[in-house]
């Protein structure tokens, strides 16, 4: 059977991407399963860069098909914040619950008719000899003034449908 590889360590990711993925008829696989050590510098200004750069290096260094993401969720009340800096939004190392924390505490006294947000998704597909494809979506929503739920990771307990 083929392998797919997902360009990704989330293990929230891995499980979510492996559940999509379940009827495909490709081994997915993570770069840990792999023995992949790629630290991929997301050093571009847009998802879709990011999400292609990650798909060609790792697809060019393990020979495998790969698909790599690049999300960001985007609020309107803070200019589109934390958008393609999300996983970093506060600080290096900080967590999903300190990224939560922070974004609630830039919202302060947003009301809710103005706590707009979309989560953005660019998955980018390639193969050793280069990108394939690229995937875009977007699923509008709100903030929350507290977290909620025990389920999802990165922003999902304070981003609503």
């Amino acid at each position: 059977m083929k392998k797919l590889l997902l360009a990704t360590t989330n293990k929230g990711k891995i499980g979510e991407y492996r559940y999509l993925f379940r009827d495909l008829s490709f081994e997915i696989v993570s770069p840990m399963q792999e023995n992949i050590d790629i630290d991929v510098d997301e050093k571009y200004i847009t998802l879709e860069e990011n999400a292609r750069q990650k798909a060609l290096e790792y697809a060019e260094r393990s020979g495998i098909i790969t698909v790599a993401d690049d999300s960001g969720l985007e609020v309107d009340a803070l200019g589109g914040e934390p958008g393609v800096r999300s996983s970093r939004y506060a600080g290096e190392g900080a967590s999903d619950e300190d990224r939560v924390n922070y974004l609630l505490s830039k919202m302060e006294g947003v009301p809710p008719e103005k706590r707009t947000a979309r989560f953005r998704c660019v998955i980018a597909i390639a193969d050793k000899n280069g990108i394939k494809a690229v995937c875009n979506g977007e699923c509008n929503g709100t903030i929350a003034l507290e977290p909620k739920g025990e389920n999802g990771f990165g922003y999902d307990p304070v981003f609503f449908l």
